[in-house]
């Protein structure tokens, strides 16, 4: 059985992989020259899950999925548009998004409730309904099942993205193959507790929605909420998670083995995700993976990683190619965590080359050289050694540059 990372192989088609699903992404012209709409749909009905953004401001959109996915409806589409984020627009915002919804519903000839929808680009700025309504009666007539559908609808959700983002596994339940694929968005306002992140994964396995929720939300813990491009959290991000059930596999409905299995490989497209996200930071030029072992539950040690990791002074050191491991010390310091620093050993590793800079609370005495040959490196692993338990954690991110400034100093305009 297909019951281990091993067993759990990567394929393509990301967001239309599993069985019974299309997707479609178009231009309506609320952008100047990119795609921004997006659709994914599937004809058989699907349960959902959901997580939201922390944020205290909640964007129209996401209120009203979020009133959808949690009184239980059975859902057949997503709806999503970008270079508008239909946040802070008061009820105006909320009528807007609910016609999104209505709208879809009508030209598909859904029932009521069953389309979720989601929002992503500039905030404050009510939305051109003309637009968005007429593409909506388009996009759905560019539905498919292949990977250009899966690349156009990618391709509708971004905004200062400069890549796509998706990935798609199978693996086996009960004897039959399932599938599990996703898209997302997202380059800046990310921070833990996702951030102006959208991500949206379908699956064709047979899992109830309880099962469904608590695989979700317990792998955003260690994914999605454990990156940090630049310390903002947004209005708008949230992840949804539709399945459809066209595998046909044993229904999961308590934490069984089959469970274990769903839930290893929603981790692993989540990981995925959060990754390219964090690779895609805007105006990143390092991807930096810290690394916490030793604390003395999991939960210090994603504090801990988290706290290193939005450092703003770690970031710029990072930027500027500059050992200071002294602002990661401070920074696993004000995190909140109680630890002794004379046990803290802090190794930096890219490629073949590794240094430490403290070994059991000493500094020691490294060329810097030597560090600048590593810190030229793209990818860079931080590993923070306590000696307070067995917990460890890992956190992802960015550098922050020059081009971060510019990019989100012309943001509007």
């Amino acid at each position: 059985m297909f019951n281990t990372k091993e067993k759990i192989k990567k394929i393509n088609g990301a967001i239309i992989a599993p069985q019974g699903f299309e997707a479609a992404g178009i231009r309506t012209g609320v952008k100047r020259r990119r795609k921004d709409l997006a659709i994914i749909y599937t004809k058989k009905s699907a349960v959902c899950a959901g997580v939201y953004t922390t944020n205290v401001v909640k964007a129209a959109p996401l209120l009203v999925t979020k009133d959808i996915v949690e009184k239980g409806t059975s859902v057949n589409a997503v709806i999503i548009n970008s270079g508008n984020a239909n946040a802070c627009t008061g009820a105006k915002g909320l009528t807007n998004a609910w016609a999104m919804v209505e709208k879809t519903q009508k030209v598909l000839n859904l029932p009521q409730r069953s389309v979720l929808v989601a929002s992503t680009g500039v905030i404050g700025v009510e939305l051109q309904m003309d637009k968005i309504l007429d593409g909506i009666e388009e996009i759905v007539t560019q539905m498919g099942n292949n990977e250009q559908a899966a690349l156009n609808a990618a391709e509708g959700i971004m905004t200062t993205d400069t890549f796509v983002k998706g990935v798609a596994y199978e693996f086996e339940i009960s004897g039959k193959i399932v599938k599990i694929g996703a898209i997302a968005k997202g380059s800046g306002m990310i921070h833990p507790n996702m951030g102006t992140m959208l991500g949206f994964i379908t699956t064709d396995a047979v899992i109830s929605k309880e099962m469904l929720q608590k695989a979700l939300s317990e792998s955003t813990k260690n994914t999605y909420n454990m990156i940090s491009v630049d310390g903002d959290t947004s209005t708008n991000d949230m992840v949804l998670v539709l399945a459809n059930g066209c595998a046909q596999n044993k229904p999961i409905e308590s934490e069984t083995q089959d469970y274990k299995t769903f839930a290893t490989a929603l981790d692993m497209l989540n990981k995925h995700l959060a990754k390219q996200i964090v690779l895609d930071g805007e105006g990143a030029t390092k991807f930096i993976e810290i690394n916490v072992s030793g604390a003395s539950d999991e939960e210090s040690a994603r504090i801990l990683a988290k706290s290193v990791m939005t450092s703003n002074l770690v970031k710029t050191a990072f930027f500027g190619e500059d050992a200071n491991w002294g602002r990661i010390l401070a920074a696993l310091g004000y995190s909140g965590i109680k630890f002794n620093p004379d046990n803290v050993s802090i190794e930096f590793c890219a490629g073949d080359l590794s240094m430490y800079l403290m070994k059991a609370g000493v500094p020691q005495e490294f060329s810097e050289d030597n560090a600048h040959e590593l810190l030229k490196n793209k990818e860079i692993s931080v590993n923070i050694y306590l000696s307070e338990g067995e917990a460890k954690a890992t956190a992802w991110g960015c550098d922050l540059s020059y081009e971060y400034v510019r990019i989100n100093g012309e943001y509007r305009t």
